[in-house]
């Protein structure tokens, strides 16, 4: 059974950068595809790739990320200051963040306004 859980931002705002990883690592590992509302830091994004890197293991084969970011096309002046200032309000809350372990997550396409989630056929003998 393919579970998609959506986490929002404010379940992970409080949490130092470790933590953060933590509760991301630990969730992924119980196959488990995560919607994370906003993303992380990037060098949050690189610590969880390491951390994941040292992790792997038979049960545990590692992650597939995506980040999706929307940035604005129109470059007038007012459409910049608003852009600027909804970063300033609202930080990493911008944008979604897919991790899913990689023993269910076959690839993750994206171009600038879409993310396509292609998983792998679950094993018969898997429960």
């Amino acid at each position: 059974m393919l579970t998609l859980q959506f986490l929002p931002y404010t379940e992970i705002e409080g949490l130092n950068s470790s933590k953060r990883i933590a509760k991301l690592l630990d969730l992924v590992k119980t196959d488990k595809i995560i919607l994370l509302e906003g993303r992380l830091r990037s060098e949050e994004e690189a610590e969880l790739i390491r951390r994941t890197m040292e992790e792997i293991s038979s049960k545990f084969t590692g992650i597939e990320l995506s980040v999706i970011y929307p940035e604005s096309k129109d470059t007038a002046l007012f459409a910049k200051l608003k852009q600027a200032f909804i970063n300033m309000v609202l930080g990493n809350r911008r944008g979604m963040t897919i991790i899913g372990p990689a023993n269910v997550v076959e690839e993750i396409k994206q171009d600038p306004d879409k993310i396509q989630l292609f998983t792998k056929a679950p094993s018969r003998g898997r429960r």
